[in-house]
């Protein structure tokens, strides 16, 4: 704020970005900025630009400040220099957006009569997304007012990180290992050390076992239908990181959690929906996915992911998913025997705890963005593949990214790299897999369907069938 005061309100203004940033921190200034905004980053993966710049173009687009956007590997290619030409010359940077078109009136068919009638039943009867702290690292973008959640029968309980902390401690040591040997005996590894402030220690996966009982029992409590925990604030400076507990709340076989009284198991054999980074969009997206992929007999696990990084490989441009530390199992091909539990990054969790590493499995995906735009609620919805490359290929992208958390090499159907940079409305993207092309497309239609009887804008991204 105190820079934006010397700024002059009409100056054209370029905004660069290499990290992440808090939004806030700049978006205060960029409210009320009266001249031509310029969003830039660098496209690489280990100072990820691309990731903030997403973020910041996401919350402006909330606020409905007009800006353009650019981005580069080296700020040399011909491209990127025409691109700042025409912002220099005209205020404004003009993108392909060829990729995209509205979903108009879907045929008629089973699955688009599955997503109203999914869609009806959630108006009728409601839902309840249980939220441990709004505004996780400062994205502006990710929180979603009621007005326009309650539209949609989703209603919100906030929840305190404090209140989590609390039922943490009353979760007995036995049933804290319980969870771990489950795990194990699963097929789970750790990468276990010694030492608190750089190793993963049982010490901390024993605690990230209490925390994923209690956030089901605090669901249980409060009936929630889907749960988001802020993931790195507030907690970190408490207890190690949530990621082992989201990414097995997440799954449909993970380890049995009992009521309080022991008398019922809390959704056996059921994954629950989760917002990840307590990502509002992502836990709309969560419920609707939970409750079509539910209905027609699929794996209903989600996961959020970043849109990291990507570059071509064999002939097309493969992105990097890399979600900040864990995934459903069910999305590694072997399951459980293919996670590894390695040490959080102590630059950002001082107290460590386990992700869950591994790589997503190679099948047909649909993935998703809910987001705000001119005050309403817009979802973007794609297909694509999730790739299997060569171990060699995926430990030089782990190696170029952050390596302790699970990576997904994704090629988006129809969609170009510039193309999604340009009009994706998030630093996350939602994923969910289909076992074919066949399904996923009869996935995405019945998806698509519920969002659109639900209200919401729907914005078909690439090379979509609907059925």
């Amino acid at each position: 704020m105190e820079i934006f005061k010397h700024i002059p309100r009409e100056a054209p203004l370029i905004v660069a970005e290499s990290v992440w940033q808090y939004s806030h921190h700049v978006l205060a200034g960029l409210r009320s900025h009266d001249g031509p905004i310029l969003t830039v980053a660098n496209f690489e993966g280990s100072a990820p630009g691309l990731v903030g710049l997403l973020g910041l173009n996401a919350g402006l687009t909330k606020m409905g400040v007009a800006y353009s956007t650019i981005w580069s590997v080296d700020f040399t290619d011909d491209w990127f220099l025409e691109g700042l030409r025409q912002w220099v010359t005209t205020g404004e940077i003009e993108h392909d957006d060829s990729h995209l078109k509205p979903l108009g009136t879907l045929p008629d068919s089973d699955e688009a009569e599955l997503g109203r009638q999914l869609a009806q039943e959630l108006l009728d009867d409601k839902a309840i997304l249980g939220v441990f702290d709004e505004g996780c690292m400062g994205m502006y973008n990710a929180i979603i007012d009621d007005e326009l959640t309650n539209a949609i029968g989703i209603y919100k309980e906030r929840l305190s990180q404090s209140a989590l902390w609390a039922e943490m401690q009353t979760v007995t040591a036995s049933e804290a290992k319980a969870v771990v040997e489950w795990l194990v005996l699963r097929g789970m590894t750790f990468r276990f050390g010694r030492d608190e402030a750089t190793e993963l220690t049982e010490h901390q996966v024993l605690m990230q076992a209490r925390m994923y009982i209690a956030v089901l029992r605090i669901a249980d409590d409060y009936g929630l239908d889907a749960v988001g925990i802020q993931y790195q604030q507030g907690l970190k400076d408490l207890c190690p990181a949530s990621d082992l507990a989201e990414g097995l709340i997440n799954n449909v076989e993970r380890p049995p959690v009992t009521s309080r009284d022991g008398k019922r198991i809390l959704w056996e054999n059921e994954a629950f929906p989760l917002a990840n980074e307590a990502d509002e969009g992502a836990g709309i997206d969560a419920l609707i996915t939970h409750r079509v992929w539910s209905a027609m007999g699929l794996d209903p696990a989600t996961t959020l992911h970043d849109v990291r990084w990507g570059e071509e490989f064999d002939g097309r441009f493969v992105w990097v998913f890399e979600i900040s530390g864990s995934i459903p199992p069910s999305h590694l091909a072997a399951g459980y025997r293919d996670a590894e539990g390695w040490r959080q990054n102590p630059m950002y969790f001082p107290l460590g705890g386990s992700t869950i590493r591994g790589v997503s499995k190679g099948g047909e995906i649909v993935w998703s963005r809910v987001y705000l735009r001119n005050g309403t609620l817009h979802v973007d919805i794609g297909r694509g593949s999730a790739l299997d490359l060569p171990v060699e290929e995926t430990e030089k992208r782990r190696a170029a990214t952050n390596p302790e958390w699970p990576i997904m090499h994704a090629s988006l159907h129809g969609v170009s790299r510039d193309q999604l940079m340009a009009h994706h409305k998030a630093n996350h993207a939602q994923v969910a897999y289909a076992p074919d092309a066949a399904t996923a497309d009869k996935a995405l239609t019945a998806k698509a369907s519920m969002f659109a009887a639900l209200g919401l804008t729907v914005q078909l991204v690439g090379d979509v069938t609907t059925v």
